[in-house]
């Protein structure tokens, strides 16, 4: 650690204008009791970070900020009322204030001439960040969570820093990369894997799997090479409760450590964590951990952007890029020793624009080897273009309306049940469908609230309605969010045609199970099934026409005949389907050496790495779950 704040020094002119240092994660943070210093570095800090390709900040010296009260009034005077300001909160450990607005573009001004403003004004740091525009309770209290803690997380960041530029602790020999395989291997569902080399020790992803029950939902760390205590970090690549939802156990069994992942996938995840719990409690299941568990995730996590490259360990690089599949999911690049080898694992991805993304990215400095799903990597898994499928969405909807019936379209709380919000808005504003009221009941509406916080992750147009139109989709007046089991016997038994959006998407718990069993034995209804569905769900048994189900009702156990019209629309998932995987790996820049090919069921994966291997020529596997792969 000493060797990188020398190599700092090195370009400072005068470096008794340099009060502290400390690390934040990889980024070194440099304090100043010297206000001009502080105002106009002069080009120096730009000359460092050229120098030594890391992220350096100057900061004021606590001791110079100007009094809280006082900087509070000077910020509400500065800026202007349209900003919508509703929060500024001070962390007087790293000299920062926390601007909460409604739109952040006013708040910084024309070329930032207002934090500049703020600045040398206060001699604080101001740090802008977005209200939602529909309330969110989880992204309130994720952020009180860090602002309260920030006194432990300032420590923490730095205890991360020493351990990435601490050098090698465990070993001077630097050859070898291996992974172990320990869920999501030949299946779908506790994506798992460990990366490990003579320095380190990472966890890619720590899910359950829902649609298991007992030990088979879990990750295998009982595998002999993972020691919790050894464990240096954990990567998330995206919400979905089979990537995130055991993390929380990992610091409930006492790890530290970091866990990287971008914004919108720390909050949406706590979300899905908490709600995990709460699942387990209303089924008397084993809980596995509780709140404090998943607030400890949070105070533990490091939020990184897309592209932003960071190192995570003496001999680990990653940089995140935007993989399509849900808000804020991330193809992670490693980059491991000094270029020995390069990783990238893309976890579930989707490689084309849909209403709500953009597409996977599959442009990487280096690559030699990929690990990639396969949910969609069968012969005959083929999905039907984005248009027919929205098509055919719409038409169900009116072909229920003509009957008087409801539709019920059971989604996954995350990722495509905004994409149907857009899909719906979309042909209600252009005419394409008439106005029809779509219930949202579950943990949609949150999730929902989250998405209207991050725009910078959405595709485009999206983007440009929410900013430059001020025509945000997700507020239309056509969404009405149901609270209660009252509201929703309401809808059941009152209301005309309508929409019901509702989670579960596999229907294994939730309001949408409640629905069905209220709506299975009219065949006026339809259920449209719009995503995945794990093997052994209820949501299978119903797309496989089982003409009666069992239901979990209010006196145990209810059979429930299927009447309704069952239709399945493909196109829509947020997984890329046989083709894309394949254009994905094909037009891959660089092409790799070696593909991994997980995340299936054993035929998909086994056809996805065989095609791969026949048509490009490139040496590919589907390991086995408990199997170790060398990769150098």
């Amino acid at each position: 650690t000493m060797e990188i704040l020398q190599e700092v020094y090195k370009y400072l002119p005068d470096k008794s204008k340099i009060s502290d240092t400390s690390f934040e994660g990889a980024n070194i943070i440099l304090y100043t009791k010297d206000k001009n210093f502080f105002l106009d570095s002069n080009g120096i800090l730009r000359t460092i970070v050229n120098a030594i390709k890391k992220r350096v900040e100057l900061r004021p010296d606590p001791s110079i900020c100007e009094d809280m009260e006082k900087a509070k009034a000077d910020i509400e005077k500065l800026l202007p009322n349209e900003a919508g300001l509703a929060n500024i909160i001070f962390d007087p450990q790293r000299s920062l204030v926390f601007i909460e607005v409604e739109k952040p573009g006013l708040a910084i001004g024309k070329q930032g001439d207002l934090l500049k403003e703020i600045r040398k004004r206060t001699l604080w740091v101001p740090v802008i960040r977005r209200t939602p525009a529909i309330r969110s309770k989880i992204i309130e209290n994720i952020r009180q969570v860090l602002y309260e803690n920030n006194d432990y997380r300032k420590k923490f960041l730095h205890k991360v820093g020493k351990r990435v530029y601490g050098g090698y602790t465990r070993s001077t020999q630097n050859d070898w990369v291996r992974v172990s395989f320990l869920g999501a291997s030949r299946q779908v569902g506790r994506s798992c894997f460990l990366l490990q080399t003579p320095e380190s020790r990472i966890l890619l992803d720590c899910g359950i799997n829902v649609a298991a029950q007992g030990q088979e939902q879990y990750p295998m760390l009982d595998a002999p090479e993972f020691k919790l205590e050894d464990l240096d970090a954990v990567i998330i690549s995206h919400p979905h409760v089979d990537h995130i939802a055991f993390v929380p156990w990992l610091y409930k069994m006492g790890y530290k450590g970091p866990c990287y992942m971008t914004a919108p996938t720390r909050d949406i995840g706590a979300l899905l964590c908490l709600d995990a719990i709460g699942v387990s409690q209303k089924e008397a299941n084993k809980v596995l951990y509780s709140s404090k568990d998943v607030k400890e995730m949070v105070k533990h996590t490091i939020v990184l952007d897309y592209e932003e490259v960071t190192d995570i360990a003496p001999d680990i690089r990653i940089t995140f890029y935007n993989a399509g599949h849900t808000l804020g999911s991330a193809i992670t690049h490693i980059h491991i020793g000094n270029g020995m080898h390069n990783l990238v694992y893309t976890a579930d991805f989707k490689f084309l624009r849909t209403q709500l993304l953009e597409p996977a990215v599959n442009r990487f400095p280096r690559v030699e080897t990929i690990i990639m799903e396969s949910t969609y990597g069968g012969k005959d898994n083929v999905l039907p273009s984005r248009k027919v499928s929205e098509d055919e969405i719409i038409q169900v909807i009116k072909e229920t309306r003509e009957r008087n019936g409801k539709v019920l379209i059971p989604v996954l709380g995350v990722g495509r049940s905004q994409e149907i919000m857009l899909i719906l808005e979309k042909a209600i504003r252009e005419g394409a469908l008439e106005k029809i009221p779509i219930y949202i009941q579950g943990m949609v509406w949150d999730v929902t609230a989250i998405h209207t916080a991050y725009p910078d992750f959405l595709n485009r147009n999206v983007r440009k309605s929410i900013f430059h139109r001020d025509q945000n989709p997700f507020l239309s007046d056509i969404f009405i969010r149901v609270g209660s089991r009252k509201e929703q016997a309401q809808i059941i038994e009152e209301t005309g045609s309508c929409v019901i959006l509702a989670t579960s998407g596999m229907m294994t718990a939730g309001a949408s199970v409640e629905y069905f069993r209220r709506l299975a034995d009219n065949p006026r209804n339809s259920i449209v099934f719009v995503n995945y569905l794990g093997e052994g769900s209820l949501g299978r048994r119903i797309q496989n026409c089982d003409s009666e189900v069992q239901v979990p009702g209010e006196k145990g156990m209810e059979t429930i005949s299927v009447k309704m019209q069952v239709v399945t629309v493909a196109g829509l998932s947020g997984h890329a389907g046989r083709n894309e995987l394949l254009r994905y790996i094909s037009t891959c820049d660089p092409k790799p050496k070696k593909a991994i090919v997980v995340h299936g069921e054993v035929s998909r994966c086994l056809d996805l790495a065989s095609t791969i291997h026949k048509s490009y020529r490139i040496e590919t596997c589907a390991p086995k779950n408990l199997e170790v792969i060398r990769l150098r």
